[in-house]
């Protein structure tokens, strides 16, 4: 997780994450998102969940530098996956200083895989936001936009073995629909769960597929609805606290938007645990889940 120095509501994603709203008062913007911020790794930490926590650099201007899931993802065989981005400020938030942190934090890193250079062409991938990986049975679920290019996401699949699910989910916008920019605001998978936005996927065969790769994974589908996703309850992730413990970490916003039913299934498979991420879901337009880059890498022996 990467601390924010200099967070604000980033003009350069706002033309298609329309997730993100305009904020009046911007004068202690950055310092909310430290208090939420702060607030929620000790949450996490106070349950058991290792947090390596980065600070972020005052020497690039980096806005969204807290949501570094979207350039960089950690594998069980020991590589890191580094992706190609919207977003030229956001270009600046991969540092090879983090990956020494993680290396120093006992972690080994055999190979970087690198998709970089498809930004010279206007090409993009932008990490486990515009990837949903089911690590268990090996499918990649991703939600095609401006930020999620289907040769490379296919590209992906091949390098690290997975089996691609390919849909475009939408969204209405003044009426009008418009793609999602990422699969993981509309999307969730847990062990044996998926929480997923069926109604965004408009086109029937697709949404068939999804549903269909789903239920050959065993995984019990939650449905909520799109406002419920607009509240940001599509953007969990399951982690493992004290004694293997499993729990679904969201907003206060998501969880507040859940019916009892849905919390009640949630329940059968993980605590929830919430935090209030307000100023960062409004100005950022992530939530919980674009916040965590989960590692998967191997340990020093």
């Amino acid at each position: 997780m990467v601390r924010p120095v200099s967070f604000r509501m980033n003009e350069q994603t706002s033309v298609n994450n329309y997730f993100q709203k305009e904020v009046v008062t911007k004068s202690d913007i950055n310092t909310k998102a430290q208090e939420e911020f702060d607030a929620f790794v000790s949450k996490l930490r106070k349950v058991g969940v290792e947090v390596i926590v980065i600070e972020d650099t005052n020497s690039t201007d980096t806005p969204d530098a807290l949501f570094p899931n979207n350039w960089i993802s950690f594998h069980e065989n020991g590589t890191v996956g580094v992706y190609p981005m919207f977003a030229e400020n956001r270009r600046q938030e991969r540092r090879e200083d983090i990956l020494e942190t993680i290396e120093n934090k006992g972690f080994v890193i055999k190979d970087i895989v690198d998709y970089t250079s498809a930004e010279e062409e206007g090409i993009f991938l932008e990490g486990t936001g515009s990837l949903l990986l089911d690590r268990e049975n090996r499918r990649a679920y991703c939600a095609l936009s401006a930020r999620a290019d289907e040769d490379l996401f296919i590209e992906f699949c091949e390098d690290f073995e997975y089996t691609p699910v390919i849909f475009i989910a939408n969204q209405t916008v003044e009426n009008k629909r418009v793609q999602i920019y990422h699969t993981n605001v509309m999307m969730c998978l847990g062990k044996q769960f998926a929480v997923i936005c069926l109604d965004a996927i408009d086109d029937k065969k697709e949404k068939k597929n999804v549903i269909s790769h789903l239920k050959e994974s065993e995984k019990e589908i939650i449905k909520i609805t799109e406002a419920q996703m607009h509240q940001f309850a599509g953007n969990m992730l399951q982690v493992k606290g004290a004694f293997e413990k499993e729990y679904l970490v969201m907003s206060d916003a998501a969880r507040k938007s859940l019916t009892q039913d849905q919390v009640k299934k949630i329940e059968k498979y993980s605590e929830i645990l919430s935090s209030d991420l307000t100023t960062i879901e409004t100005s950022g337009g992530g939530s919980a889940r674009c916040m965590m880059s989960e590692v998967f890498l191997p340990k020093k022996v």
